[in-house]
């Protein structure tokens, strides 16, 4: 079922994804102010799909005023104002972020103005999701969409608008430029020149912008929209995720030695990322770096780098910020299939490890729709760091499952890859050394050889293995279940009748009076042994008085039948040590 949302949902997201491209490049060809007013209502109504919309703008004084709605009935509520620092507009406004509210009324943390409430009520407003207007890091309105009905909004709804918004910005700010500039030439014939530049800057870094839609239109990724970009402004662009991973890169026509001005790209994106506005920096090799933070709303997606010999211009850093608002849609919907894909990815290596060692047609056939040949898959790993989640883990086993053609996912808990590899202890120690590297913690990390299909098998093995080693000290290794074969009979099922006749032949008698009469001798023993025989430090251990601990070593003598503190009883020592070890991977 869950397949059959996936295949069903990411068409939808590419298709509000298409659309979203497509009314940004609609907005791009209109020039008075009160059309796109109008455009960008009647577009966030069709894209979203609530009851109606309407953008606000900040007058100086910083009331609300409604300038344009789509949906709504009532005509004051067309006219309305909202105070400063009231309702949910003041939220957005304040903190220049996406709110939402499910219940407009019933929100107590909004401050209410009874005027516009009056108006709110009679157009029958309940929930609400608004976004700001941002232009240059300034703010001058906010976009807001509406129900009728009390409901919660969804993350990729409120992406989706502040996406919109952010084009929508851009839209309605060339609109109000366009004519500043139109009204400032019939005024001002002497300035002349310069709104012509100013207008040249608008076009060209539209035109930019233009190219650039058109390749994502087309299919195109973030290399080709990399490649498009550089070819457009010169020079070399990259593209780099949120942890700063290269995405893509073009350097047309320039030969490029590979050697980057480390500490100037660092400053530029750093900054970008901090400020939100494009941040430019000279290299000690002569070429200026120039960096934009891609974001949508509050999410940073990556940096867009563009790297010249000559001093950037502002039609460049227009179209430098520009070109952010597409790749960040292009992101987007890159992590939406990513993350569907690796979802699917999940539920596959789950099914797996519970039907095997049957595999059916069904499996086989998914499996080799991602690429992975599950007769292949030879090794299983489990991997556990202190401090990250299995879910962390889980992210970057992803990748690696990606280069390696196999399955990653969270299995009971556990971080757990499934690959097609048959050195397991070199294959072991790679993964290790990567996770380690990309965590920067240490990383506990088990593989097991997997037979006939049998990956149930092999994950309880490698699960149970690992809590051996990390019961015995061990927190930073990356080594396969053959290490610690000495300890197989704990963490390997099929030979847990051989423990439990060795501890029972061994410690029987303790195990019986411990469970009878709810003490815990086989403890006493162990804590005993630990301490090398040292009385005083083994009841500091226990938190128990040294004639406490007597009684209990004297009572396990005579349990036992023999004073085993008379000699090196090996046999005694290494069933309580399993005993403690079985408990572990009990837990």
């Amino acid at each position: 079922m869950n397949e059959r949302a996936d295949a069903t949902s990411r068409p939808g997201r590419e298709r509000e994804l298409a659309s979203l491209y497509a009314t940004a490049r609609s907005l791009t060809a209109l020039g008075a102010v009160e059309d796109v007013l109008g455009s960008i209502v009647r577009h966030a109504h069709d894209l979203i799909g609530t009851d109606f919309t309407y953008l606000s703008l900040l007058s100086d004084d910083g009331t609300l005023r409604i300038t344009a709605s789509e949906g709504t009935i009532s005509a004051a509520f067309r006219s309305a104002h909202i105070p400063p620092r009231t309702g949910l507009g003041g939220k957005v406004i304040e903190s220049r972020a996406a709110h939402w509210v499910g219940d407009y009324f019933g929100d107590k943390n909004l401050r209410h103005d009874p005027g516009f409430d009056a108006v709110v009520d009679n157009e029958g407003l309940v929930a609400l999701l608004g976004v700001p207007l941002l232009v240059r890091d300034r703010v001058i309105g906010a976009l807001f969409a509406a129900h009728r009905s009390a409901r919660r909004f969804r993350t990729d709804e409120i992406a989706l608008l502040s996406a919109f918004a952010d084009h929508a910005a851009v839209a309605l700010d060339n609109a109000r430029l366009y004519e500043e500039s139109r009204n400032a030439l019939a005024e001002l014939r002497s300035a002349y020149r310069t709104i012509e530049d100013q207008m040249e800057l608008m076009r060209r870094a539209q035109s930019v912008h233009e190219v650039l839609t058109g390749v994502v239109l087309a299919g195109g990724g973030p290399q080709v929209v990399a490649s498009e970009l550089a070819q457009q402004m010169g020079g070399r662009v990259r593209i780099l995720d949120r942890d700063g991973t290269l995405l893509a890169h073009g350097t047309p026509g320039e030969s490029w030695d590979g050697h980057a001005d480390d500490e100037a790209l660092a400053q530029v994106i750093d900054g970008a990322r901090s400020t939100g506005r494009a941040v430019m920096a000279a290299g000690a090799d002569g070429r200026r770096h120039s960096a934009a933070a891609i974001r949508a709303g509050e999410s940073l997606l990556g940096t867009l780098v563009w790297s010249h010999h000559q001093e950037p211009s502002p039609t460049d850093v227009r179209s430098l910020e520009l070109a952010t608002h597409v790749v960040g849609l292009l992101i987007l919907k890159d992590n939406a299939a990513a993350d569907a894909a690796e979802r699917l990815s999940g539920e596959l290596l789950t099914e797996l490890i519970v039907s095997s060692p049957q595999v059916d047609d069904t499996q086989r056939s998914r499996a080799r729709s991602r690429g992975v040949d599950l007769d292949a898959l030879g090794t299983l790993l489990v991997a556990r760091a202190d401090g990250a989640s299995a879910k962390d883990l889980v992210r970057h086993l992803h990748t690696i499952a990606r280069q390696e053609a196999a399955l990653a996912g969270e299995h009971l808990g556990q971080a757990v890859l499934i690959a097609p590899r048959d050195d397991a202890e070199p294959f072991a120690r790679t993964v290790h050394q990567r996770l380690r590297t990309e965590l920067g913690r240490p990383v506990l990390l088990v593989c097991e050889h997997v037979t006939d299909h049998d990956w149930a098998r092999a994950f309880l093995r490698a699960r149970d293995c690992t809590t051996v080693a990390r019961h015995l000290g061990a927190t930073d290794l990356g080594t396969t279940t053959d290490r610690y074969a000495l300890y197989a009979l704990v963490f390997d099922a099929g030979r847990r009748d051989e423990l439990d006749r060795f501890l029972t032949d061994t410690i029987g008698p303790l195990l019986a009076y411990d469970a009878k009469r709810s003490t815990d001798l086989v403890t006493t023993l162990s804590a005993y042994y630990d301490h090398d025989g040292n009385l005083r430090r083994t009841a500091q251990s226990l938190q128990v008085h040294l004639n406490t601990l007597l009684k209990r070593l004297d009572r396990a003598s005579s349990v036992l039948g023999r004073d085993w503190r008379t000699t090196d009883d090996l046999p005694l020592r290494l069933a309580l040590r399993m005993e403690s070890l079985r408990r572990a991977v009990l837990l």
